[in-house]
């Protein structure tokens, strides 16, 4: 028994904007430290000080994401505006 493959043309890639996914992502490591810092202040809970510093690490590797996703984009266009062929 032989397996029959076809073999079609890969689809073009899609165009995403990278940069909206990051800031969501961001956006919301910096509501999940205001929700912290309110209940630690109210003292309605125990705060850890590890979940803080979570939030905080993901809100400044957010900000690197969204200025890493920017100079991305301006590569790209500067390539195509050069010709440069683009990789698959």
């Amino acid at each position: 028994m032989s397996l029959r493959v076809s073999s079609r043309p890969d689809p073009p890639p899609l165009e995403t904007d990278d940069r909206r996914v990051v800031l969501v992502g961001t956006a919301l490591w910096a509501l999940a430290l205001v929700v912290l810092l309110v209940l630690k202040v109210a003292g309605v809970t125990e705060v850890r000080g590890w979940w803080l510093a979570m939030c905080g690490y993901g809100i400044v590797l957010g900000l690197y994401g969204v200025r890493y996703c920017r100079r991305r984009q301006e590569a790209i266009a500067r390539d195509k505006a050069a010709g440069i062929p683009q990789r698959s």
